[in-house]
């Protein structure tokens, strides 16, 4: 029973009361998602695998540039703000140099931070702060973020003509329900007042 109502909704009952204009929009509405569904799969493959690709090698490019070394704590609690875009306590730490000698900077501080406290750290080539490489779960991440954007990008267009069609056939149908009951009108069986 419940297959009927889905069904008529989707127009695939006969019914004497569907006009040509009906039957169009349906054909066309039918062709647009075949489009769609012609489009979309190897869209967001392309996409996706695209973008894994170039996560892949941004990936490698970071574990070549960066390493991990140990900071040791030298000073702390001076107060001293960051400079970058966010504000909070900095310590001022040592730790190898890309040439062996020891580099001095701040750091940004941990809770407890006492000085002598040893911290893992990444840093580039140049021996300057950095963040961790590139993990492999936001190469994942992005690459399905690229397909789902290549399946919305490819639905954009088939929603928008499908809206288009829709509203010319609601125009086309209105104006033959008009023609229809000017004809009734006309033949004096109109809906008396």
């Amino acid at each position: 029973m419940p297959r009927r109502p889905l069904r008529r909704r989707f127009g695939l009952e006969p019914n004497e009361l569907r006009r040509p204009v009906d039957r169009a929009q349906r054909l066309l509405g039918f062709a647009l998602l075949l489009i769609f569904l012609g489009v979309a799969p190897p869209l967001a493959l392309w996409a996706g695998a695209s973008s894994y690709a170039a996560g892949n090698r941004a990936e490698e490019a970071e574990r070549r540039d960066r390493h991990q070394v140990t900071a040791t704590v030298t000073r702390t609690g001076d107060g001293t703000p960051s400079s970058d875009r966010f504000v909070h306590e900095t310590v001022q730490a040592t730790w190898p140099g890309p040439d062996g000698k020891p580099t001095a900077g701040a750091l940004p501080s941990w809770r407890g931070a006492e000085v002598g406290d040893r911290r893992a750290i990444w840093v580039d080539r140049a021996g300057e702060p950095t963040v961790e490489p590139r993990p492999h779960s936001r190469t994942v991440t992005d690459a399905a973020y690229a397909g789902t954007a290549a399946v919305l990008g490819a639905a954009l267009p088939a929603a928008v003509a499908y809206g288009l069609l829709r509203r010319r056939c609601d125009r086309r149908r209105d104006a033959l329900w008009d023609a229809d009951w000017a004809r009734l009108d006309s033949a004096g069986h109109g809906p008396r007042s």
